[in-house]
């Protein structure tokens, strides 16, 4: 996977003065044992922080060893003031935990009290104005602190990545999916630089793209990843024209940014005037973690983009789309999968979702919709290029970070899983299942005025996605609240 930052660790011991230093140091040495024994890399800063000098002597260790993201550990109780700069003046993401006792023997004279030393940093990190990531449960023995820190690494990733990331948009956001058309200005308080451009400005660029030598292995490429699924390959040199030209756009235009993602129009006129549809560009963008959203949806590439840091692999864009009909439910789901007939429904976009996220068979097909408009009596030309297929089944996270019709931030999280059901229908799609979808549906998607559009990532993520909200001040985080958890808005009736 391209595109996003490599997470180099470090780990600085702390220790409160009148405390042991060598307990604060022991511990460190068994938590980085357990993290290596598990695969995990971090540098271990040999300097150990009891007072504010030490503090900097570490930072500069931490620094000079090309150390991105920083765990300070409390091996015992920990100084809150010297433990608190030294995240300050760090700067980057940084994640706090503390030595739990390890042992009865451990009471009688080496208590290291870090479980009380938490408080305090905490107190002090507040003081400071500080967004550090702190577990659920902070406290645990070097094999459990070993876990959190593996834990904290999707975490750091995103948060490198969101300062460096540049949006590029291609056309007006549409009339027709004003849920699409958000306020930007939060993306800017992230840190995330937008450059939103014409249709013409990429038309332009593709026509000069034409000819390129480039194109040839591409659509070799192209035509090896689709197998059988090569339904049309006379479309193939004009995808790989386009698939270059984007590539060279960001390569041209990132300017201050290192990492990039598309939010791009895509229908109606794009078709006239390119000769395709884009959708399996999109796909195999996505899939090398260059999120390409559809319909100029810029909350939505950089909700793809968010997972994408998240799981290393490949993620996509789906409408929430539409029902499961009854006789679809009765037959393959119930009395077979554990959910109700409003707890399912299905997931479709036209063709973007990457191959390696659909089940045999996926091919290279037209987009059916479009061609009832555009082409309706004759052969399929320019609404050529979805890429068709039943999305695998498994667990999977539905998500969102948005800007509200207030211009505020908001975001929902809700696992679920798409279910082994052939969906019978056209377009990348499955059926997808999530607990209690109907209240969710109505209460945090309704209600808060959601768009159609939803990223979706390959595997239960909504811990490290709530941690990252939460770091980036997402104030409102929804979720598929369980039964017997009423929303704010829910009728208590019934």
């Amino acid at each position: 996977m391209q595109n996003m930052p490599t997470v180099k660790l470090g780990i600085v011991a702390v220790s409160r003065d009148c405390f042991p230093i060598t307990l604060s140091q022991s511990r460190r040495a068994e938590v980085i044992r357990f993290f290596t024994k598990a695969g995990g890399e971090i540098y271990e800063a040999k300097a150990t922080v009891e007072n504010e000098t030490d503090a900097l002597r570490a930072l500069a260790e931490v620094k000079s060893a090309g150390v991105n993201a920083l765990v300070v550990y409390l091996g015992n109780f920990g100084p809150e003031g010297p433990e608190t700069l030294l995240a300050q003046e760090f700067g980057g993401p940084t994640m706090f935990v503390a030595a739990s006792e390890e042992d009865t023997k451990v009471l009688s004279n080496d208590r290291g009290d870090a479980y009380c030393g938490m408080l305090n940093a905490s107190y002090n990190i507040g003081l400071r104005g500080l967004k550090t990531y702190i577990p659920e449960y902070p406290v645990g023995t070097p094999n459990e602190i070993a876990a959190m820190i593996a834990g904290f690494i999707p975490i750091a990733r995103v948060l490198l990545a969101l300062p460096k990331l540049k949006l590029f948009t291609f056309g007006p956001r549409p009339f027709d999916f004003l849920a699409c058309n958000a306020p930007i200005a939060p993306l800017f308080k992230l840190g995330v630089n937008i450059q939103e451009n014409s249709e013409l400005d990429l038309y332009d660029a593709f026509l000069k793209h034409k000819d390129d030598p480039r194109i040839e292995a591409v659509v070799k490429d192209m035509a090896k990843e689709l197998g059988a699924g090569n339904k049309m390959p006379a479309v193939l040199p004009k995808l790989a024209q386009f698939e270059i030209t984007l590539l060279d756009w960001a390569e041209a235009n990132k300017g201050a940014a290192e990492y990039f993602a598309f939010a791009n129009k895509c229908w109606p006129a794009f078709e006239s005037f390119f000769g395709f549809v884009p959708c399996y560009v999109n796909s195999r963008l996505t899939a090398r973690g260059i999120p390409v959203s559809c319909e100029v949806d810029i909350y939505g590439a950089l909700s793809e983009y968010i997972g994408a840091c998240i799981t290393e692999g490949s993620v996509t864009l789906l409408d929430i789309n539409n029902t499961v009909p009854a006789d679809m439910y009765k037959k393959h789901i119930e009395n077979k999968h554990a959910y109700g007939p409003n707890e399912v429904f299905m997931g479709f976009h036209c063709g973007n979702t990457p191959i390696d996220r659909l089940t045999e068979g996926a091919a290279m097909k037209y987009q059916l919709i479009m061609k009832r408009t555009m082409e309706p009596d004759k052969e399929a030309d320019i609404t050529r290029g979805t890429l068709e297929g039943a999305i695998i089944p498994g667990a999977i996270t539905f998500y969102r970070l948005q800007g509200n019709a207030e211009g505020k931030l908001v975001s929902y999280i809700a696992q679920g899983e798409v279910l082994p059901v052939a969906p019978e229908s056209f377009g990348g799609i499955g059926v997808f299942a999530i607990p209690q979808m109907n209240r969710f549906y109505r209460h945090v998607l309704i209600e808060k005025r959601y768009p159609h559009h939803g990223a979706v990532a390959f595997g239960h993520i909504g811990s490290p996605l709530y941690a990252i909200m939460k770091i980036l001040d997402v104030p409102d985080i929804a979720f598929n609240q369980p039964a017997g958890m009423l929303y704010k808005s829910e009728n208590p009736f019934g």
